[in-house]
C-alpha cells in the first residue's frame, strides 16, 4: 500500500536512531505490517535496515537475536544439540500467517513491537525467559522481560522514540524439555491460542505460557507437576478481562481450549513424551 502522508524517509540513521525520533516517526524494518494499512499520522520513515545488526549470535550464555533478524533466517537457524528447545524457533516461524515472501522481510523485532494476541515472536520469546534490551532517545538503555512488555492488544511498554535493540534468549531456557500446541481455525489461519510448557532436565518443574487467547502473555509456574484440577484451576484464574475475542474465537472458546491444550501438555511431561 501507499503510504501517501510520508514527506522523508531516512535511509541512513545514526547508530543510536532514536536521537532523531519526532512525532509522526515510524521505524521502519521489515515493513511488512507498516505498507499493510493505512498509516495517516506518520510523516517520515526511519530506515533501520542500514544499520546492519547481527542478526543473531550465540554462545554458552545463550542466543542473542538482533530485532532486525528476518524470520527466514531464524527459521533456518540450527541450534546446537543441547538446545532442547531450540525446536521451538522453527515450529514458532511456522506460526506466523504469512507467505515465504513475507518471512524474507518480516522481523522478529516488528513482531515483537506490533505486540498482536497471536504474535509468535511473543509467544516464542515469553517461554524461553527471554529479555529485551531497550534504546531510548537520550542514549540510555533498559533491560525488560519478555513476559512484561506486551501490555495488551496492540499495546507495550515502548515509550515514544524507544526502540527494540536485542532479544537475549538464556541457554538455560533453551536446554530445557519443550512441547507447544496450537490452534487456527484453518490450516494457514490466525493463532485462535499459542501455549509453550517448557520443564527442566531432571525436574518435574512446569513453565506453562499462554498466548493468542489472551491480550497478554500470561505465564503460570509450577515448582512440581500439577495434577489435572490444579492445572485447571490456574488457568480459569486467569481474569476474564485478559480473554481475546476477535473472528477467531470468542473469549468462552479461547478459555476451552486452553484448559485443553494445557492438560495435553502436562500428560506428555508426565508421560516422558519427546521434547
Amino acid at each position: 500500500m501507499d503510504l501517501n502522508t510520508i514527506t522523508e524517509v531516512i535511509r541512513r540513521p545514526p547508530s543510536r536512531p532514536g536521537v532523531e525520533w519526532q512525532e509522526g516517526d515510524a521505524w521502519l524494518a521489515g515493513g511488512t505490517w507498516l505498507y499493510s494499512v493505512e498509516q495517516p499520522g506518520l510523516r517520515r520513515l526511519i530506515d533501520l535496515t542500514e544499520l546492519r545488526w547481527n542478526a543473531l549470535v550465540s554462545s554458552d550464555a545463550g542466543l542473542d537475536m538482533g530485532a532486525m533478524c528476518t524470520i527466514r533466517d531464524l527459521y533456518a537457524f540450527a541450534s546446537p544439540d543441547d538446545w532442547i528447545a531450540g525446536s521451538l524457533l522453527a515450529k514458532s516461524c511456522e506460526a506466523f500467517l504469512s507467505s515465504f515472501k513475507v518471512w524474507n522481510a518480516a522481523t522478529v523485532g516488528g513482531n515483537i513491537c506490533l505486540s498482536l494476541p497471536a504474535g509468535p515472536m511473543i509467544t516464542l520469546t515469553v517461554a524461553l525467559e527471554a529479555q529485551y534490551e531497550l534504546w531510548a532517545p537520550d542514549g540510555s538503555a533498559r533491560t525488560v522481560d519478555a513476559l512484561d512488555f506486551v501490555t495488551g492488544d496492540n499495546r507495550n511498554i515502548l515509550a515514544p522514540g524507544e526502540i527494540l535493540r536485542r532479544v537475549r534468549i538464556p541457554a538455560r531456557a533453551l536446554r530445557k524439555r519443550a512441547a507447544h500446541r496450537r490452534f487456527t481455525l484453518t490450516r494457514l489461519g490466525r493463532s485462535t491460542v499459542f501455549l509453550i510448557g517448557t520443564q527442566t532436565p531432571g525436574t518435574s518443574d512446569l513453565l506453562l505460557t499462554v498466548t493468542a487467547g489472551t491480550t497478554r502473555p500470561v505465564r503460570i509456574a509450577f515448582d512440581t507437576m500439577p495434577d489435572a484440577r490444579n492445572l485447571r484451576r490456574s488457568i480459569d484464574e486467569i481474569p476474564a478481562g485478559l480473554w481475546f475475542a476477535d473472528p477467531n474465537g470468542t473469549p468462552d472458546h479461547r478459555h476451552h481450549l486452553t484448559r485443553h491444550f494445557a492438560e495435553e501438555i502436562r500428560r506428555e511431561f508426565m508421560a516422558g513424551g519427546p521434547a
